[in-house]
């Protein structure tokens, strides 16, 4: 089973707020998942961005491949660069 961290749309139509979830790449868009691992918000100014840092890591940890989307929220949040650093720490 390939997990993706993916975002899940919700909201009204042209009011979308987004869950950023753990899912089996199988599975659609809006469908059942895994975890929920936080939120994203765009139309707010600024944007808000709610991460669970620890479960985050726990799916990064476990091989689950994030989305570009994704990618770029964890990053603006630190949470790629521990993940690097991590990783890197444990080849040493």
């Amino acid at each position: 089973m390939a997990v993706k961290i993916r975002l899940t749309r919700m909201g009204a139509k042209k009011r979308p707020t987004y869950r950023i979830v753990a899912t089996d790449s199988r599975r659609p868009r809006d469908g059942e998942y895994l975890e929920l691992i936080g939120t994203y918000n765009p139309l707010t100014e600024p944007k808000s961005v709610n991460i669970k840092e620890d479960i985050a890591m726990k799916w990064l940890k476990n091989g689950a491949i994030p989305t570009d989307t994704v990618r770029n929220l964890f990053s603006e949040a630190g949470i790629m660069k521990k993940f690097a650093e991590e990783k890197n720490k444990k080849e040493d």
